[in-house]
This record gives C-alpha cells, structure tokens and sequence, in this order.
C-alpha cells in the first residue's frame, strides 16, 4: 500500500506524536463546537422573541440546524446542544479538560449524562470535585467514569438519583435496527427484574431441548423461541406483506443485483428470492394459500399483489429507466392516498431530511396543500415525526429540485440550503455521488477554513522539527 508523500517521511515516534497531537486538537475542536452552539442558540432565541414567537417555542429547530452543520441526525443534534449547553453554564472543569485534550466528546458526555437530574448547582459541585481538568481521570476508562460519576451524584441529591430510577421503567420499549449479512438487532428495555426473566426462560427453554436432543446451538434456540413465544407461530410469519424491493432480473433471472427491504436495507439477490419462496437459514418452504385481492383492500391505486408461501406478498413496484424513479402516481386528495403512500414510503425508505435515517411516520407535501402544492409522487417526502415539526418552523422552507433522482432542497432560518437526493433504488446505474451536501453564506466561512488550514499546517511543521528521531 503506497503512502503519501508527508506520511511515508515520518518515523514511528514522528507518526504516534501525530495522532496523539491530532487527537488533541479534535477533543479542543469540539469544546470550541460546544461554545458555538450555545451561542448560535442564544442568538436564535432572541431572533425568536424578536419576531413574536411565544416563549414556551423559542429555541425550536436549534439543535436541528446544529445537527444539519455536524452531518449529524436531528436527534444527535438535539443531544449535542443540551451537551453543549451542560458544559458551557454548568460543567467549567469539564469543559476545560475537553479544551485541554484529557476528555474527549464522549468522555464529556459521559460525565453529562450521568448528573443530568441533578441541580444546576449540584452539577456544578460535582464538576468541581471530580475536577476532570486536574488529570482524575488519566489512564480511566469509560465504566470508571461513569462509576465516578454516579457516586459523586449519588452523594450530592441521593433522592433525585433514586426517584430516577423508580421512574425509568416509564422509558421501556423495544427497537429495531439492521445488523450484517441480511440479519437485525431487536433490543428491549426493560426493568432489570423483567429483562433478567426474560433471559431466564428463554435459557432454561434452551437448556431443556438441547439435553432433549435439539442439534441447535443455545443462542440459536433462544433466539427461535423468542420469536415464536411472541409471535405465536413457527418462524414468526404469518399473513405479512413484505415490500421488498428488487429487479425483475434478480427475481426471474437469477441476476445478483441486491434487494432493498424497507425498515432493514440493503439484502443480497439470493437472500431476497429465498425470502420470497418462503425459506431462509434453518427453515424450508412454507404453505399457504388465498385470494391475492385481500392484500389490497380493495383500492385500485393498490398496486399488483402475488401471493407466497409463508403467507408472504410480493408487491410489484416498477422503475422508469435511466432514473431508476418509481413510476409517478398523483391524486387530488389532500392527505396522500394508501397507494401513493407506499410508493413515496418505497422511494424514501427512511426520513428525507439529510443526515437522518429514522423512520417515515409522516407523508409531507414539499410545497404545502394551501400554496397549491400538489398531492403527487414528486410533491411528497417522507419524514420522520420530529423533522415534519421542525420543517414548519419559522425560517424553515424546503422544494423541489432536478436531481438524478428525486431530490429536494432544504433551507434554514440562517440561508444555509442543504441537499437530499431520494436513495438509489435496485438496479439504479450511478453517474456519479449524490447531491448531498451544504451551500449557504460562504464568504465568512471559506475564509475561516483557510486560516484554519493554514494554521493547521503551521502547527504540523512546528511538531515535526520538535518531535527527535526514533
């Protein structure tokens, strides 16, 4: 493997002192972050007040726009700002650990995180005596932190930290999210007690069969008997559309262009046929049986349904060529029609906002019902419930533009205007990367990278004349 120039003239201690100087100055970077974006908060919620926002509003689409600057999901930025915010007003010695490079963002977060319930005061006084300036947490590792943390928290308001964990099991849920190789992770959080039977049963399950004789592997077992105890059938499906979306060739061909599963990604051409005839890892054909008109209730924007085995339904979703667009539907309903929502739903697959991939749980108009927008394919995003809110927002605009695909701009209260190109679809020839970035204001900031640069280069030469010879 060939190195550049720079890198292949630096000896081991030349190139360590590198990273480690390196990783200073992202841990300085992001303390500098924090401070911004406390900053750019105050100064849009005084932009808010100005223009007549009530006050239980302000501060509405901060940590969105935050995020949209980082490349970071609108959840993410919502978490970095209330971070942000702990460091600056509330946590100096932490903060001043992250400037000084003995904390990194996690680290920070960490330390955050685990004195959220306190007072502002009470953080204060626990950030003071951990002092993580002063090197307390030198050679530390993550549970040490978080351990410190909860002790000193515990000790300032035992109550609070009691009351939090009393309170908790309000928070239970179960989540979803894709794994490798055509495989998912299905999380539960849950009181300890519950989550420990849980295990419990699904072990003593496992022990049970395997002294019976079961050639499988305990996890295996486990994992079999969770889906089946909760879904109440072998395999865990039953009476299921499944839109899976893929080529005609992968289908009928054998062609080994991937698949897209909705909700999952991006699956192999031979998982998606073993999908379709009803097996998969440990499983055989299934059976079943019925009328294909049944999965469409009736509509005739429904689409074309084929019936599987398993109980499984294939829906038929065709591109344009070229473009690899889903073809167009339109309606002259306001709310998008059952049909025209699991086209733009295919389409999308996830939330259009950029930097955000939580689910579709709202089918917007791009340029809205009573401006005239229409109630068409290309008139329709998929957001996720929090962007939809923020996208209503003052200052907030978003509309269409030309694209490979379909694609959409989106512009914030500050001009910044950012890009979402719709993601390519199976079988979808690639000219070259999507539109996705960031335009806006340039003048400031252009000239603000290049200083940044050219003092960057500046501290690089200066390390190297410091650093001897290995």
């Amino acid at each position: 493997m060939a190195l550049s120039g720079d890198v292949a003239e630096l000896n081991g201690a030349q190139l360590i002192a590198e990273i480690r100087d390196l990783e200073d100055e992202k841990s300085a970077l992001s303390a500098r972050q924090a401070r911004l974006s406390v900053a750019f908060d105050l100064v849009q919620r005084r932009e808010q007040a100005d223009a007549g926002m009530p006050a239980d509003q302000l501060g509405s689409g901060v940590g969105a726009q935050i995020a949209l600057a980082r490349r970071e999901s609108p959840a993410k930025g919502g978490r970095l700002l209330g971070l942000a915010k702990a460091l600056v007003t509330e946590m100096p010695h932490t903060l001043a650990a992250l400037e000084a490079g003995q904390l990194n963002e996690w680290r920070a977060t960490l330390l955050a995180r685990e004195t959220a319930t306190l007072s502002a005061a009470d953080r204060a006084a626990v950030d003071e005596e951990l002092a993580a300036d002063t090197g307390t947490f030198d050679g530390a590792g993550d549970r040490q932190i978080i351990a410190a943390a909860r002790a000193a928290a515990y000790r300032r308001d035992p109550r609070t930290v009691t009351q939090r964990a009393a309170h908790a099991a309000a928070e239970r849920t179960v989540t979803l999210r894709p794994a490798p190789d055509t495989m998912c992770y299905v999380t539960a959080l849950l009181p300890v007690s519950a989550g420990v039977a849980v295990h419990a049963a699904l072990t003593r399950h496992a022990d049970t069969a395997r002294a019976a004789g079961d050639p499988r592997t305990r996890g295996q077992l486990k994992a079999d008997a969770l889906v089946e105890r909760i879904t109440g059938t072998t395999g865990g499906i039953t009476g299921i559309e499944i839109q899976l979306v893929m080529t005609d060739r992968t289908l009928l061909q054998g062609d080994s262009e991937p698949a897209r599963l909705p909700g999952h990604g991006i699956v192999p051409a031979t998982s998606a046929r073993d999908l379709l005839a009803g097996s998969g890892p440990g499983k055989g054909p299934g059976t079943g049986a019925g009328n294909p008109a049944d999965a469409d209730n009736g509509g005739p924007d429904s689409g074309t349904a084929t019936r599987h085995a398993l109980d499984v339904w294939l829906r038929r979703l065709y591109t344009a060529p070229g473009t690899g667009e889903l073809t167009a539907m339109d309606s002259r309903a306001r709310l998008f029609p059952p049909g025209l929502r699991r086209l733009i739903q295919a389409r999308d697959d996830t939330c259009r906002t950029p930097y955000c991939d939580a689910p579709i749980r709202h089918f917007d108009h791009i340029i809205p019902w009573h401006r005239g927008g229409p109630t068409t394919q290309a008139n329709g995003a998929g957001l996720c419930e929090a962007c939809n809110h923020t996208k209503e927002t003052t200052g907030w605009s978003v509309r269409p533009r030309p694209g490979p695909r379909h694609t959409i701009e989106v512009q914030t209260p500050t001009g910044h205007s950012y890009h979402s190109t719709a993601p390519p679809l199976p079988g979808t020839q690639l000219t070259g990367p999507p539109p996705l970035g960031i335009a806006g204001p340039a003048t400031a900031t252009n000239h603000h990278r290049r200083k940044l640069r050219h003092r960057a280069k500046i501290l690089k030469r200066a390390r190297l004349a410091e650093v001897p010879a290995a």
